[in-house]
């Protein structure tokens, strides 16, 4: 590929013909009556929150979910008219902003209810769900007791509990019994709330591992992340998941520099790899400025389709790898993706470091320019981050705090 227009030669690849075959896949697999939530927080995983958000709403989704009121405030700013739920509260002095830009927000605290009053103007109602923790530890409110006190500050003209949620914390392992004991919990909820005549439309827990092994948690409504971009939440759903998933996200870049040194060199800061004969040593221009972390180091990346180690501690914008021969600058390098009959997955890299395959691409930083194809062609090409300008005048910063 022609990466003149990039500015650099490192750059992510997303096919958006795959995200949407995925959701419609999903579309297809839940029952009519069931909504589609797709969750495109963390600027969609890394794969672009606009550009993934238009597409999944093409595909078959009703809705979008993200994480901070920001990120709802871009899509909003740049045309998507669809629902939106940010999923970490607001700040109460931020209650006005969301009622404007017509966001749901996530409520479980009686403080936030009562706080969000002293700034609180107009009549157009307030959307929110209630976030209920059966079991993640992380968020929500946690008894009957606490739902016993909330429910007088809702019960207002200006607040509309548009839903009622909760997130699993191991729906993708293979042993449910966890994952049934808070099934079972967020029920009991859902039939307390009811006979308090709390009238709720939505009513939704599972997310895509739970979407894709438990129908019983499809309820109204279903979260989907990972599966969207063709991450199998487990192997063991990869295994018996009726679906076809496919994978959206490549990472690529070319050879910036290649030479021989002589046995006994050293590469790298650290002195950190010493060379045990004369090699061939190829440097190539991304680091953990873009989300390349040194967690990666003793990893590979393909060249000429065979796999090549890293040597040396990874850099901030560059790395080395050893080379079996020279090749020359500007051959193509692939960290994520496939290349002849050798394939490096986000599956590989999380294995790696010890992590999950989402936190792969939610690394890749504003730095690296992203590709948009569609059926083989490309349709979009993002090289800048996006600034949002200061609500200050500059003149009126104070340099000093």
């Amino acid at each position: 590929m022609d990466t003149s227009m990039l500015h650099r030669d490192t750059w992510v690849e997303i096919h958006l013909d795959k995200i949407e075959n995925n959701v419609r896949q999903i579309r297809e697999y839940l029952p009519p009556s069931v909504k589609l939530m797709a969750a495109v927080k963390a600027d969609a995983y890394g794969h672009g929150d606009l550009q993934i958000a238009k597409i999944a709403l093409k595909s078959g989704a009703d809705a979008l979910a993200v994480s901070i009121l920001s990120e709802a405030l871009y899509l909003r700013k740049n045309g998507i008219k669809a629902p939106i739920l940010v999923l970490t509260p607001i700040l109460p002095s931020d209650v006005n902003i969301a009622v404007e830009n017509d966001l749901s927000i996530t409520v479980f605290q009686s403080s936030w209810l009562k706080e969000m009053r002293l700034y609180r103007i107009g009549k157009k109602p307030l959307k929110l769900h209630l976030k209920i923790d059966t079991g993640l530890g992380r968020i929500g409110i946690s008894t009957k007791e606490e739902l016993e006190s909330i429910l007088p500050l809702l019960n207002k003209r200006d607040i509309v509990v548009e839903g009622v949620y909760t997130h699993f914390a191991t729906a993708n392992r293979e042993e449910p019994s966890y994952f049934q004991n808070q099934l079972r919990t967020f029920l009991d909820i859902i039939d307390w709330i009811k006979s308090k005549g709390l009238d709720v439309s939505i009513f939704h827990c599972a997310n895509s591992a739970a979407t894709l092994k438990y129908k019983a948690s499809h309820l109204d409504m279903v979260r989907i992340g990972v599966a969207m971009f063709g991450i199998y939440p487990s192997e063991e759903i990869r295994r018996t998941s009726p679906l076809k998933l496919q994978t959206a996200l490549s990472l690529h870049s070319k050879l910036l520099h290649v030479k021989q040194v002589k046995k006994g060199s050293f590469i790298g800061y650290d002195t950190a790899y010493k060379t045990s004969s004369d090699e061939w040593i190829g440097t190539v221009p991304i680091g953990y400025a873009d989300g390349w972390f040194r967690w990666f180091q003793g990893f590979h990346v393909l060249v000429d389709s065979q796999k090549m180690p890293i040597v040396g501690k990874i850099c901030m914008d560059q790395f080395m790898i050893r080379l079996p021969k020279k090749y020359p600058i500007g051959t193509p390098v692939v960290l994520i993706g496939k290349e002849g009959n050798n394939e490096i997955t986000l599956e590989d890299l999380a294995n790696h470091i010890g992590s999950v395959p989402q936190e792969i691409p939610s690394m890749i930083t504003y730095r690296v320019p992203k590709v948009y194809f569609y059926k083989g062609e490309i349709v979009e090409v993002l090289t800048e981050r996006n600034w949002s300008p200061s609500v200050y005048p500059l003149g009126e910063v104070n340099a000093n705090v």
